[in-house]
């Protein structure tokens, strides 16, 4: 099968070809996809550059299902496992993850001298955003909390659940999408063998998919049962992806979250899931993001309501700002700026629960102002087990403004250019 693919991969462009490797790549055990990396590694500061400012732009923490039930009827043979909050929102292991997310951090962010080594830092040092889910707002809250013990810091956020425009830029006019532009950009992503090469590619993982959700039952049930289809974008409105592809990447994501969040294995995948199962699966949930949140064209205009807030956070008064969001938020970022990764226990490019791009805005030796950029999260099986290990950190190579030779350092203005 993977011979088969790699010939048919050959005919794509670079960004299809990448994406079906990725799914050829974690159709096998232990190989990991193209260009990604598993190695733990830090982020030191030579002696020549100094960190001035620092924004975090991180994904919310572990959360079950954001409906009830998980997924339409038929998806699956039993009932999802129950979670102790509702849905969407962040559960108590999540917290507690979080936490440990937030405790780290300070710990980055105090030998950077960004934060005072004891005691609160003055006021207007460190912004937090947040947008209004549930979810967000307690990870901006806990993530506070665990940074700064003891200090009072406002975090900036929309009422619960009133929608707010930073973190929905096209539904509330604060950009424009060009629909052409955005169906070409997803065509360049799928290449020109289509959805259809993805589906056959994607067709072992699939059926491991449906053998989890199913068990025994043959009949009416799983996620491989349509063939996968893009809505065309509109005005105003991104592009959608419906069929195999789009179910299955919900339904992956649902076994990793129930696998994160601790649960017994029992009631991960009705304890027909196991951790190899978790990580190859969630290729589906990067494979969407890949199609459908990273090409500029759509990153651009749906990132344009946290743009602004990256940028003042890379030149104003914060010494830290933290902006708590979404996935989608992370992969548009990514996309924007062309940073990959890959995390223990994720596919490559799978956007991690409490993951986050940290964006460090240093001065070089000359006085100049640059930018460097790093993915961190714990790992998957560091979240479940809510280990106090450092998270993993990895730096992102900048090939749309790096320095000639130095591909992880960027000028400030040309990084800021990429967020459009």
């Amino acid at each position: 099968m993977a011979g088969s693919l790699l010939m048919a991969g050959a005919r794509l462009r670079p960004r299809a070809f990448r994406l079906t490797m990725l799914a050829a790549a974690l159709t096998l055990p232990g190989v990991a996809a193209a260009g990604a990396t598993t190695a733990r590694s830090t982020f030191p500061t030579p002696p020549s550059l100094v960190v001035e400012r620092v924004v975090v732009v991180m994904r919310h923490g572990v959360r079950p299902p954001t409906k009830d039930p998980a997924m339409p009827a038929g998806t699956a043979a039993q009932p999802w496992p129950r979670w102790p909050v509702p849905p969407g929102w962040l559960t108590p292991h999540g917290a507690r993850a979080v936490a440990l997310l937030g405790q780290a951090d300070a710990q980055a962010l105090r030998a950077q001298r960004l934060l005072p080594a004891r005691g609160c830092p003055a006021a207007g040092t460190v912004r937090v955003v947040a947008d209004s889910d549930q979810r967000t707002i307690a990870t901006a809250q806990g993530w506070t909390q665990a940074l700064l013990p003891g200090c009072t810091t406002v975090i900036d956020h929309a009422p619960q659940d009133v929608e707010d425009p930073r973190f929905n830029a096209l539904s509330h006019g604060l950009a424009r999408l060009d629909p052409a532009a955005a169906d070409a950009g997803i065509r360049e992503a799928i290449g020109p063998d289509g959805l259809g090469a993805l589906d056959a590619a994607m067709r072992p993982m699939v059926a491991r998919l449906d053998a989890i959700l199913c068990g025994s039952a043959t009949r009416g049930c799983g996620v491989g049962d349509q063939p996968s289809a893009i809505a065309p974008a509109r005005p105003g409105q991104r592009p959608k992806l419906s069929g195999t592809l789009d179910r299955a990447s919900t339904a992956a994501h649902i076994l990793l979250l129930e696998y994160a969040d601790g649960k017994a294995l029992a009631d991960v995948g009705w304890g027909r899931a196991t951790a190899a199962d978790v990580t190859r699966l969630s290729t589906f949930h990067a494979l969407e993001f890949a199609i459908l949140a990273r090409p500029r064209a759509i990153a651009a205009p749906n990132f344009a309501g946290l743009a602004p807030i990256v940028r003042k956070g890379l030149a104003g008064p914060a010494r830290v700002t933290m902006i708590s969001g979404h996935d989608t938020n992370i992969a548009n970022l990514a996309g924007l700026i062309g940073a990959h990764w890959r995390i223990p226990g994720y596919a490559a490019d799978d956007p991690a629960p409490g993951g986050a791009l940290v964006i460090e805005q240093v001065r070089g030796h000359d006085g100049a102002a640059l930018v460097r950029v790093r993915y961190r999260a714990q790992s998957l099986e560091g979240t479940r087990r809510l280990s106090p290990a450092a998270p993993v950190s990895q730096p992102m190579a900048l090939p749309g403004c790096a320095l000639p030779g130095q591909p992880t350092l960027c000028p400030l203005d040309r990084f800021v250019a990429l967020l459009g």
